[in-house]
């Protein structure tokens, strides 16, 4: 092998490396994001990512819209209940 030859694997495997990197961010994305912003369906949108990105791209801006999405709370309800209306360690010791 020649250092033409080296050099060009070389460049084809930072490539092929550096695709699968950018194919891995982008579908962590929506799912990181949902997480951070506190989704109330974080896990749906993280799948939404993946499953989008490997079976068709042209979806996946539709799971990163979603990550953006704040939904809105019953009228009524405690910011902090879960649905079994138990109240967040992280709230409890609040008024």
């Amino acid at each position: 092998m020649s250092f033409i030859d080296l050099f060009a694997w070389i460049v084809l495997i930072v490539l092929v490396v550096s695709t699968v990197a950018v194919l891995i961010f982008l579908a962590m994305l929506p799912g990181s994001i949902a997480k951070r912003r506190n989704h109330p369906w974080s896990e749906a949108v993280n799948v939404a990512g993946w499953v989008t990105l490997f079976f068709g791209f042209a979806l996946w801006p539709i799971a990163l819209i979603w990550a953006y999405v704040d939904v809105p709370r019953p009228s009524g309800a405690h910011p902090a209940a879960t649905p079994a209306g138990e109240v967040h360690p992280s709230e409890a010791g609040q008024p």
